[in-house]
């Protein structure tokens, strides 16, 4: 059974993920994509974001790659990834979480 430190990070991770995914939401339905992206690749700063942003994407893939192996569903996850963003990141979190806390737990008892 999962203990209650756990299951706290979990909804806490959860909550941050609808938080960011309604972010999205609300900056669709208010912004051109277009002239947004083109404001941001304009700026120093918003490349350095974009790239920033995707070293962590790449990151994230790489952890993917370690927890899961290369199986076909982790080049699923990845490739998402790419295109969601941390959304589902966070998705991939949440449900991978009970497994990460009792892998991390056997390392330590070791």
């Amino acid at each position: 059974m999962e203990n209650q430190s756990s299951l706290l990070w979990r909804v806490v991770f959860g909550a941050l993920g609808i938080g960011l995914a309604a972010l999205i939401v609300w900056a669709s339905l208010n912004a051109n994509f277009g002239q947004s992206f083109s404001a941001i690749v304009a700026d120093p700063w918003g490349v350095v974001s974009l790239a920033d942003l995707y070293l962590g994407f790449f990151i994230f893939a790489a952890f993917v790659f370690l927890v899961d192996g290369a199986r076909p569903t982790s080049f699923v996850w990845v490739i998402a990834l790419m295109f969601l963003g941390n959304v589902l990141a966070v998705v991939w979190l949440v449900l991978r979480w009970p497994s990460l806390m009792r892998r991390l737990s056997d390392r330590v008892s070791q």
